[in-house]
């Protein structure tokens, strides 16, 4: 009998712990994907993207200078991008907070098509079928969201799709002053 307690002792144990980080997942504490970034305090690295809808004009984050706003990463790909989605909208239109929109290693037509049915969150939106810039970024999964503040440095990052409440944690305080930060 004490032989089987020992294992049964140990799965109990890891099934209280698996219990415990998916109940901490669920309510949006924790973040599996959430892995630091070597940006937060830097300097934003500077991009150049072909515009989605109109590939002859350049997308670049020089255009943001003096102000805060947010870069999102994502992809029609993404499962986690459709997600978060309706709450980019929400931002855009109710509190007025420019998003930059880098599509990755998408398809061009699909990732317009979703736009046009689900409504375009972004202020300007950048095409990265090539992994140019997400690769400067240190980007490896979407949907990736950083706050870039009014002097061109990276404050915050989240990986995993944008919530109410990540929103309020992580990058409201930043637009509460009027984008001073």
């Amino acid at each position: 009998m004490t032989r089987a307690a020992i294992p049964l002792a140990i799965f109990l144990a890891l099934a209280g712990l698996f219990w415990y980080v998916l109940g901490k997942m669920n309510e949006g504490e924790y973040n599996p994907r959430d892995v630091p970034t070597q940006f937060i305090g830097r300097p934003a690295p500077p991009f150049s993207l072909p515009d989605l809808f109109d590939p002859t004009r350049q997308v670049t984050s020089a255009e943001m200078a003096g102000r805060v706003w947010l870069l999102n990463v994502w992809g029609t790909w993404c499962p986690e991008c459709w997600k978060e989605h309706e709450y980019l909208l929400h931002l855009a239109k109710n509190e007025n907070v420019p998003i930059i929109g880098i599509d990755w290693r998408d398809d061009a037509n699909e990732a317009k098509a979703m736009l046009a049915r689900l409504g375009n969150p972004f202020h300007r939106l950048g095409f990265d079928a090539h992994s140019n810039a997400a690769i400067d970024w240190g980007v490896y999964g979407a949907p990736e969201t950083f706050l870039i503040d009014a002097e061109g440095v990276v404050r915050e990052k989240h990986t995993g799709a944008l919530t109410p409440q990540v929103w309020n944690s992580k990058f409201k305080p930043y637009f509460a002053n009027g984008g001073a930060s």
